[in-house]
């Protein structure tokens, strides 16, 4: 098979300058550096490259997304608003939120880069694709940026394929640890997105990500969420493929498998509290890829969301591309030894927060 990448340089210049994790400094709270950072990413692109899965990789050319394409999703107003605080030099999107000089040109590259990704995978010029962009996407609203996203990627590469390439039913599974309530705003009424969301329950937005989120009109039954209690380890992470997220696909038969990918679930993010660790991310790779070469033909795309944990987040990524390829490098992530990361079982209060989403699968037709 084929493995696409986007990836660029720009993506390591949007700038959120210095805050203390993710608070602005002030005379309480020291300088430091905003937890979005360019660091991560371009560790999991140095660790592609160093451990020489890179040379594998199908380089796919990202391009600026245009304002139409982004206004498919988002109002004219926020990409009007995202713009003149990018080309005032320094400002927030709405709330802890920051971006700066040439944000907005970065942003539309990032949607851009999912954008050609999407091209890639459905024109068959890759069987799948990994776009390593940046800022992140999928806590986007219509008319908001929230959550260190500026405009959502994904949703605007779904709705790029849907009006120029005639793409049926795309089903996303997002496992980021923070819940892809932009994503889900961006389907909410249409049964043509399945919008699945595996996240920390209530973590951010706090409001948002329950079981009773559904979808409404012709969308209703169309968006799942499965909101895990704090401290899930693989064991949770895969049950819940087990039993809610493969079953979901199976009953939708998309033509087309999107995954916000972020790696905040991992065990050591200072975002998240969860425990899921690289091996875990790797199988529940390998089971979307099987459910892809079952229902659409291997089409699976992946846009990077978070992931804070510079220390660990590349050994993930690194995982999910090495299945998504096919190709097993000599590197081995050194903590799946040492770190003694307990309680990776299933327990038993997350089987039931498991159960509840499994017992909304009948909506799907």
């Amino acid at each position: 098979m084929t493995t696409g990448l986007v990836s660029h340089e720009l993506y390591h210049w949007h700038n959120t300058q210095n805050w203390n994790l993710v608070f602005p400094p002030g005379l309480t709270v020291q300088p430091g550096e905003h937890v979005e950072n360019h660091e991560t990413k371009r560790r999991i692109r140095n660790l592609l490259e160093v451990s020489g899965l890179l040379d594998y990789l199908a380089p796919i050319k990202p391009r600026p997304a245009t304002e139409d394409e982004i206004a498919r999703f988002h109002t004219r107003d926020h990409i009007a608003k995202i713009k003149a605080i990018s080309e005032a030099g320094w400002g927030d999107a709405s709330y802890l939120t920051p971006l700066g000089a040439g944000s907005f040109d970065i942003a539309l590259l990032a949607a851009g880069g999912t954008i050609a990704a999407m091209d890639a995978v459905l024109t068959g010029q890759v069987q799948n694709a990994y776009a390593l962009v940046r800022p992140p996407g999928h806590h986007a609203e219509r008319n908001i940026g929230m959550g260190f996203c500026l405009f959502g990627n994904v949703p605007v590469a779904i709705m790029h394929a849907q009006a120029t390439h005639g793409l049926g039913r795309v089903a996303t599974v997002d496992w980021d640890v923070h819940h892809g309530n932009g994503t889900q705003d961006a389907f909410y009424d249409s049964g043509d997105v399945l919008t699945i969301s595996l996240h920390q329950d209530r973590l951010y937005p706090t409001h948002s990500g329950l079981h009773s989120e559904r979808g409404t009109g012709k969308g209703e039954g169309y968006n799942l969420n499965i909101p895990l209690p704090p401290g899930c380890g693989n064991g949770a992470y895969i049950e819940a493929f087990r039993r809610v997220v493969l079953p979901a696909l199976e009953r939708y038969r998309p033509d087309l498998i999107v995954v916000p990918s972020g790696f905040d679930a991992c065990a050591v993010d200072p975002m998240g509290r969860m425990m899921v660790t690289s091996e875990g991310y790797r199988q529940m790779t390998a089971m979307l890829m099987e459910a892809a070469d079952r229902l659409c033909g291997g089409r699976l795309l992946m846009s990077h969301e978070g992931g804070y944990s510079a220390m660990y987040a590349p050994y993930c990524g690194l995982a999910v591309l090495e299945e998504m390829s096919g190709i097993r490098t000599h590197v081995t992530d050194p903590w799946a030894e040492h770190a003694g990361w307990g309680q990776q079982e299933l327990q038993p209060h997350q089987a039931a927060m498991i159960a509840g989403a499994a017992a909304l699968l009948d909506a799907i037709k």
